[in-house]
């Protein structure tokens, strides 16, 4: 359940002030811890507005195993009802206060992290109502029974619906086949969600919504000591603290097996066999951070210039699209690669990527892959960060992840430093053909 945030035109780097005149990437800087939680700030002028997040440790991977999709609906409600300063305000007064202050206010999930964002014009009157209106959400949600059986048929409904698509039939399946006994594994489905009741959203938010599991990253026109401030009231009303919450399990490096034991095929009615091929793999923070990305710019991040893509459309025309990525986490994540093609191709394409794959992994890349793809992330950078939405996700990324703040500032340094050494030895230490689960679904043939 993901609210929607409105994006802001994307204008040049130097414009927005994103950059200073010396072409040094704005600093992060730290603020006051308050009641535990963390706090940094990016200051740019260049426009009367201010973006906050707030990302809380109660993601999907804290769902109890029969009740998949739990942090998503605690998340999602929130601003469907609360107890304000100004009394009970239910989801239309909310919504009316939202728009009457020009605001965005809105609630994700992803497996790490829950997430509250706020973008408002940085006058002061406003953004102190837009800051209070989201303490109230973080708060005190009154989750109203009424609302959550709304939602629950809702989300149910889609389901239902997701279920008659191949792309979400396959990602189920391989995060089950990946992820094993991690809790990440587990996906909602119609008996998990129906099992949630308002007990048990009062309950994950009691436990898990409190400052010391908090990270607050501020962007836009205010100083320290309005960010600061900005921090304190929209923080002041949650606990700093509460009952032991244990710790998750590891994400282990997937094992060798043989193949009969790794690869799935899904009977489904479709004219495409959608592939997935993937193993657990690295945190955010792991030192072969940059190689891999490198690396995997040119197997399969690079798009038409990707090895996976030379090979498997340009030399054999076997699919429209196909790629491969790496998705760190605070912890460690996965690598993935994909593709579609005919149903009848499924055998031939799946061969034509694994081999691709595994090549890449024995022998490295080239010195012009190599340079071409350091060229082509290090002049693409500053799109990442050339409005306030790309700079926040890259502070709120930074600050999740444990990185040095000066991340920004030396990330094409970094890329630029990538030997192919590296890059054969980190995908050589993380990856290996033996240990990748694959799912096949739709393929007329095996």
């Amino acid at each position: 359940m993901i609210r929607a945030f409105n994006h802001c035109v994307a204008i040049s780097l130097l414009a927005f002030g994103v950059v200073t005149s010396a072409n040094a990437i704005l600093p992060i800087e730290k603020l006051d811890a308050f009641k535990g939680a963390k706090a940094y700030l990016v200051q740019t002028k260049a426009l009367p507005m201010v973006d906050i997040e707030v990302s809380i440790d109660a993601g999907d991977r804290y769902d109890p195993v029969h009740k998949s999709g739990l942090a998503d609906m605690t998340a999602g409600l929130m601003n469907y009802g609360v107890r304000s300063d100004k009394g009970l305000l239910n989801e239309a007064q909310i919504a009316d206060e939202i728009a009457d202050l020009g605001a965005n206010i809105g609630l994700s999930v992803s497996g790490e992290r829950a997430i509250l964002r706020i973008r408002s014009l940085s006058r002061r009157d406003l953004r102190d109502r837009a800051v209070q209106l989201a303490a109230a959400m973080l708060s005190a949600p009154t989750y109203d029974a009424n609302i959550l059986a709304r939602e629950k048929q809702r989300t149910i409904t889609s389901l239902l619906e997701a279920e008659t698509k191949p792309e979400y039939v396959l990602e189920r399946r391989f995060k089950k086949m990946v992820y094993g006994a991690y809790p990440l594994a587990n996906t909602p489905s119609v008996k998990s969600v129906g099992a949630i009741t308002t007990n048990d959203l009062q309950q994950f938010h009691k436990q898990f919504y409190r400052s010391d599991r908090m990270i607050v990253s501020i962007v836009g026109d205010v100083d320290s000591i309005q960010a600061n401030e900005i921090v304190q009231n929209l923080l002041k009303r949650i606990p700093q603290s509460g009952p032991v919450i244990a710790p998750l399990p590891e994400l282990k490096r997937s094992p060798v097996e043989p193949l009969s034991q790794r690869e799935v095929q899904i009977p489904f009615d479709s004219q495409q066999a959608h592939i997935a091929m993937g193993m657990t793999a690295v945190a955010r923070n792991n030192p072969d951070y940059f190689p891999l990305l490198v690396g995997n710019y040119i197997l399969g991040g690079g798009g038409f210039v990707s090895r996976l893509m030379g090979e498997v459309r340009e030399k054999r025309g076997l699919a429209y699209s196909v790629f491969s990525y790496f998705a760190p986490g605070k912890d460690n994540g996965i690598f993935q690669a994909g593709l579609q093609t005919k149903s009848d191709q499924g055998s031939v394409a799946l061969g034509v990527m694994s081999d691709t794959i595994g090549k890449f992994i024995a022998d490295g890349p080239t010195l012009s892959e190599l340079a071409a793809a350091k060229a082509n992330l290090i002049n693409g950078y500053p799109l990442r960060i050339d409005n306030n939405r790309k700079l926040l996700d890259n502070v709120s990324s930074i600050v999740w992840n444990d990185l040095p703040l000066d991340t920004m500032d030396v990330w094409t340094k970094q890329v630029e430093a990538v030997t192919l050494e590296q890059v054969s030895a980190a995908f050589q230490k993380y990856l290996a053909m033996d240990r990748m689960k694959i799912v096949v679904l739709g393929a007329q043939n095996k």
